[in-house]
């Protein structure tokens, strides 16, 4: 019992973990396009970034269903994890 649990906990924390850095490029270049608009700066590469297409590589057709997907499972294994835990 105690061997499933961890190895539910290292999925769990790869899964964050592979989720958690497009989710950070997500919320940082939004919020930081959100603030620099209002000053008259026009950063369109961070809508860029924010929607997935970054120069060289373009994820846009699939990055937004990747980051659902990816936060979906995140949040189900960790309430799952939770719910084990007591």
């Amino acid at each position: 019992m105690g061997k499933l649990k961890s190895n539910k906990r290292k999925i769990h924390r790869k899964i964050t973990t592979l989720s958690a850095i497009p989710l950070l490029i997500t919320i940082l270049t939004g919020t930081i396009y959100s603030i620099l608009q209002p000053l008259g700066v026009d950063a369109f590469w961070l809508i860029k970034w924010h929607t997935g297409n970054f120069g060289i590589i373009n994820f846009q057709p699939f990055y937004s269903i990747f980051l659902g997907i990816a936060s979906i499972v995140s949040i189900i294994s960790g309430v799952r994890l939770l719910q084990n835990k007591t």
